[in-house]
């Protein structure tokens, strides 16, 4: 485990839980992190949507991203933390 938290899945929402998991696996499948137009394909939502989601996974500390570097997203939680992907 990367963060040490009593309850890891009580500090995100289940939209965030999603994204994470998102994460994991589209980096652990394909090798890089997804980019933001990977999320509003699958999620099938928009642009901003992503950029907030993403901005809250951050300033939570549940992800880390080099600033102004593509598909730089690095996830700081293990596989059993994450929820399902739906």
């Amino acid at each position: 485990m990367l963060i040490n938290h009593v309850n890891i899945k009580s500090l995100y929402s289940e939209k965030e839980g999603q994204y994470l998991a998102f994460i994991f696996y589209y980096t652990k499948i394909n090798g890089i992190p997804p980019a933001h137009m990977d999320f509003q394909r699958y999620f099938g939502v928009s642009p901003p949507t992503v950029h907030q989601t993403i901005l809250q996974l951050e300033k939570k500390g549940l992800i880390n991203r080099v600033p102004n570097t593509a598909r730089s997203t690095i996830i700081k939680l293990a596989e059993h933390e994450l929820p399902a992907l739906k």
